[in-house]
């Protein structure tokens, strides 16, 4: 498996699966084309034989010098659990601690308790929101009437 830095081109390999990889779910809008363009040395894919396997969208951030972070995550469920993800996580740690950056945000919906469980295992700590939901402290009103699971992770 190589982990090799996303490519614009990427974008209309990727888009395609979107929906498909979250069972049917409108999940492209989520992800415009400018990410492809714009955080090429931030976001990495997972390939093999020319297959993608798996990505990560992620960037730097410009308003807080010290932080990175993570905007969309997806594996192929037909390889999830043979640490893809864990491999595309670990390269974008490197490449936040080589831009000396040490605090590494993502957030996650509070109905996705694989992606809130994976993040925990991961070290990525939940932030304190203003309500709970199911025992987990979530954030209300993150956009419109979306509420979020913040999460943050201290990179040593």
């Amino acid at each position: 498996m190589e982990i090799r830095p996303v490519k614009s081109s990427d974008y209309y390999r990727i888009s395609p699966l979107l929906n498909e990889w979250w069972d049917g779910r409108n999940m492209v809008d989520m992800l415009p084309k400018l990410f492809f363009d714009h955080f090429t040395d931030t976001s990495f894919v997972a390939e093999k034989d020319g297959e993608i396997f798996g990505f990560l969208i992620g960037f730097l951030s410009q308003t807080h010098p010290n932080e990175a972070y993570i905007h969309f995550v997806g594996i192929n469920p037909a390889v999830r659990k043979q640490s893809i993800g864990k491999q595309l996580y670990n390269k974008f740690f490197d490449m936040v601690k080589t831009n000396n950056r040490q605090i590494d945000r993502c957030v996650t919906s509070p109905v996705n308790k694989t992606s809130i469980a994976y993040h925990t295992r991961l070290g990525f700590n939940i932030e304190e929101g203003d309500k709970l939901i199911d025992g987990i402290s979530i954030t209300s009103d993150y956009g419109p009437d979306q509420d979020r699971v913040l999460f943050v992770k201290q990179l040593t």
